[in-house]
């Protein structure tokens, strides 16, 4: 297990002095992992899925699936985009045999990244028992191919890091969130690529980020999606607030709004993107998470997992997560760096966080130097320090249904 921040604090040195390697793909980019996925394509075939991964817990082999036995098309797209994710050298896919999903179009896209990729069939396999064992087979052999990719150097430029929050109270917004956006702030300087999401957890914001548009059509554009979002949640008769938001002393959406806002930084912003959608070039950009249309599938995000998934979806290598009461999960494919804002929940659940945000609340540290030692222990996670829900096993995922509509030139500003 990693030694916490307290225990070993993290050297003040410049990016450049952070040697990072990554895992060469066919697409140009790198990844700082090297996972093989175990990929169920329906509810009905996570069992088999799982019992094919479950050799390989501790090791780089993960689970990730969509349970929806109907078709969608950003269910698709997010498939796409994670199994051909840079940290991802190899995938299985696991079907039933007669869901709505697209098992031989993934497979095709995935081939075409260059990536080995194999599609079992439990109906046509023989069950339950003669997938898993041709499912280990086939890892087994993959872990060995993926294993000899030579890692070549890898600039910040290279990298795109995310930020959640969750789990937050009213410490959040004054510790560890604007600790991150010093952190982003730093990281863009040094030409990462650095995204934040939640439209719906930033009511009453809109016009702050407008302001720091690159155009003014992008600035509409911001305003716009917040709006839509409000819009989203009236009809459900919510906001994105949590009984625990409540409990941990925050009163309002906007004052949640305000503390979520701060882990955006003080940098201009470059663009807005949707699930799937990858940043043209380094910058700060709005992910905007909640569906176009009338609502249809439920609330935008029932979990915190599932935001993780569009930032990974969007090309994320590693997420920046805030948390004030105490989250613990991780996620498949990429790592997460869990900072915590709360000095309480901090020494409560000390194994399960990265940095302790909450000696700001004690006089211990200031905004900016922990937000320094996220900096830099965000390029030691890309460069391969285990976080610390890697070291525990921390593998979640979440994918649901959503519809959203393309993206126009506005959201893109800075294409070119």
């Amino acid at each position: 297990m990693m030694t916490g921040p307290d225990d070993n604090p993290t050297a003040t040195i410049g990016a450049g002095s952070v040697a990072i390697e990554g895992y060469p793909r066919a697409d140009g980019r790198k990844g700082i992992r090297n996972v093989v996925l175990v990929v169920y394509l329906v509810e009905c075939a996570q069992h088999v899925a799982r019992e094919v991964a479950n050799p390989w817990r501790e090791d780089n082999v993960h689970l990730i699936g969509f349970p929806g036995c109907y078709a969608n098309a950003y269910a698709a797209r997010m498939m796409r985009e994670l199994c051909t994710h840079p940290n991802v050298g190899a995938v299985l896919l696991v079907s039933l045999g007669c869901e709505g999903f697209d098992r031989a179009a993934l497979a095709e896209t995935i081939a075409e990244s260059g990536r080995p990729v194999e599609t079992l069939v439990i109906q046509e396999s023989g069950g339950t028992r003669r997938t898993v064992d041709a499912g280990r087979r086939w890892v087994e052999q993959a872990r060995g191919d993926i294993a000899g990719v030579t890692r070549v150097a890898m600039q910040p430029s290279e990298l795109i890091v995310a930020t959640i929050c969750g789990g937050s109270d009213a410490t959040s917004g004054v510790t560890a969130n604007p600790a991150v956006g010093r952190a982003f702030d730093a990281l863009v300087r040094d030409g990462v690529t650095c995204i934040f999401e939640e439209t719906g957890e930033l009511i009453g914001c809109e016009h702050h980020m407008a302001s720091r548009a690159v155009t003014e059509e992008l600035a509409q554009m911001l305003v716009g999606s917040v709006a839509k979002a409000a819009r989203y949640y009236q009809s459900y008769g919510q906001a994105s607030f949590a009984p625990g938001n409540a409990d941990g002393g925050l009163t309002t959406i906007e004052e949640k709004s305000l503390g979520a806002y701060c882990k955006s930084g003080t940098a201009p912003i470059s663009g807005l993107i949707k699930p799937g959608d990858r940043p043209t070039r380094g910058g700060l950009y709005l992910l905007d998470v909640v569906p176009d249309g009338e609502p249809k599938f439920g609330l935008p995000n029932i979990t915190d997992n599932a935001e993780i998934v569009e930032l990974m979806a969007c090309g994320a290598h590693l997420t920046l997560f805030t948390t004030g009461r105490g989250s613990v999960v991780g996620s498949a494919i990429a790592p997460v760096i869990k900072i915590c804002a709360n000095p309480d929940t901090y020494r409560q659940l000390s194994d399960d966080m990265d940095v302790n945000a909450g000696r700001i609340l004690e006089g211990r540290a200031t905004v900016d130097e922990v937000g320094e030692e996220i900096h830099q222990l965000a390029l030691e996670v890309a460069a391969g320090r285990p976080t610390a829900s890697e070291s525990l096993g921390h593998r979640e995922f979440l994918l649901t249904y959503k519809s959203f509509e393309p993206i126009g030139p506005a959201c893109l500003p800075t294409v070119g």
